[in-house]
């Protein structure tokens, strides 16, 4: 690395490594993704129900929200290069099992194994773009990757809606686990075993003694706070926008534009926000975002039309592109390399069980409330979180760098 000042600035070989990621990144999550549109069709045609379908994603959404801490706390004792294979591995061929079930049951037994991937593949990568990347150069780092795996996100979904209409539901899942398994030559070829060595453990703790030792670390408790309000708002978004959209006379055209401006807000600002937040302070900026997310998204249920929808649902992609740029990488920075895979398999757990919770309990309160005051009381609830996130992290840092100046010589 070559330095100037004191600011680290990364090698050509880095940057390789980096675009390398990247397209891993974008190549799994657009091949996972593009079952998402066919998937509730393909459940219907075996013969679940519409609460079938719910528990179906739910198993998905439970399983790698669970298992992305064991499987951080694997990445620092075995190293990132066999989770990151076993990550692609079996999200590749959870894809291609699907059009072999013969009904609900060994739907979600499969979905259960997609989760189980994702949660062996996105800390990890995450742990692994940390790894090869110097700490001045973090933000722009993640905002990189995160584009990545953000467009995948959003073009998967509708190539497969494109393929299920042309070639039929169950090869999209083919061509899922397919694009998947591109990923694999690219990540033998280039990304270096070098770069993911293990930390092992000598006590050989448990995973919970392990997680219990990393939340002693106050800024990261912080931020998993930041997260999860994050999280059940974002959840709340995709969840009932539609059912609230159809509700003021939008069509399924409709809302797919207006998920369309959301994604391309939070897809176009990643980039520049990156830069940004390597100059800035990242809890501040990270709280911004958060703040941003909680007004835009408290106020959709006040909005009826096409237009206006579709700027509110702008704003909060740009809250989320500003939020989570920089708490991917504030999560980074403030645990040690030895403990990254598992501080990012704990990160990645609570954006999935963040999302999961507002979906499973904001339906009783859309019921008894109607959608304006429950995306209000979605927004609340992140501005909450917030607060507290702003408050407990200017505190932690504070006291961390008491530590830090009491730790000098002299």
């Amino acid at each position: 690395m070559s330095v100037n000042g004191d600011r680290m600035h990364p090698t050509h070989r880095q940057g390789i490594h980096l675009l390398v990621c990247c397209g891993i990144g974008f190549l799994c999550f657009f091949g996972a993704y593009m079952r998402i549109p066919v998937l509730p069709l393909f459940a219907a045609s075996l013969g679940a129900t519409t609460p079938q379908v719910g528990m179906i994603n739910a198993a998905f959404m439970l399983s790698a929200g669970l298992l992305a801490i064991p499987s951080g706390l694997l990445s620092d004792r075995f190293g990132q290069w066999p989770m990151l294979l076993a990550g692609l591995l079996t999200i590749a061929c959870s894809s291609l099992l699907i059009p072999f079930c013969s009904g609900p049951l060994t739907m979600g037994c499969v979905y259960l194994l997609f989760g189980a991937g994702l949660a062996a593949f996105a800390p990890t990568m995450m742990s692994y773009v940390a790894n090869i990347t110097p700490a001045s150069h973090l933000g722009r780092a993640y905002s990189f990757y995160t584009t990545a795996v953000y467009l995948g996100m959003t073009v998967g979904p509708a190539i497969g809606g494109f393929l299920g209409r042309a070639w039929g539901l169950g090869r999209v899942f083919w061509a899922s686990g397919g694009t998947v398994f591109l990923a694999l030559p690219f990540m033998l070829a280039f990304l270096s075993r070098a770069d993911s060595h293990p930390f092992p453990d000598r006590e050989h703790r448990s995973v919970w003694r392990a997680v219990a030792a990393l939340l002693g670390n106050h800024r990261f408790v912080a931020a998993l706070v930041g997260t999860l309000g994050g999280c059940f708002g974002f959840g709340m978004f995709v969840s009932f926008l539609p059912l609230h959209a159809r509700a003021e006379g939008l069509n399924a055209g409709h809302v797919g534009m207006v998920f369309g401006m959301q994604a391309l807000a939070n897809v176009l600002l990643r980039i520049p926000l990156g830069r940004l937040s390597d100059r800035l302070n990242r809890g501040t900026m990270s709280a911004w975002g958060l703040a941003l997310l909680g007004l835009s998204l408290g106020t959709v249920g006040i909005f009826n039309g096409l237009m206006p929808l579709a700027a509110c649902a702008a704003v909060v992609g740009a809250g989320m592109g500003v939020s989570f740029t920089a708490l991917g990488a504030l999560v980074a920075e403030v645990v040690s390399r030895e403990e990254r895979g598992l501080g990012l398999g704990v990160y990645n757990s609570c954006i999935y069980l963040g999302m999961m919770l507002s979906s499973a309990t904001m339906g009783g309160v859309i019921h008894r409330v109607g959608f304006g005051w429950g995306f209000a009381v979605a927004g609340g609830c992140t501005l909450l979180a917030t607060v507290l996130f702003h408050v407990g992290f200017r505190r932690a840092s504070r006291a961390h760098l008491d530590r830090l100046r009491d730790s000098l010589p002299g």
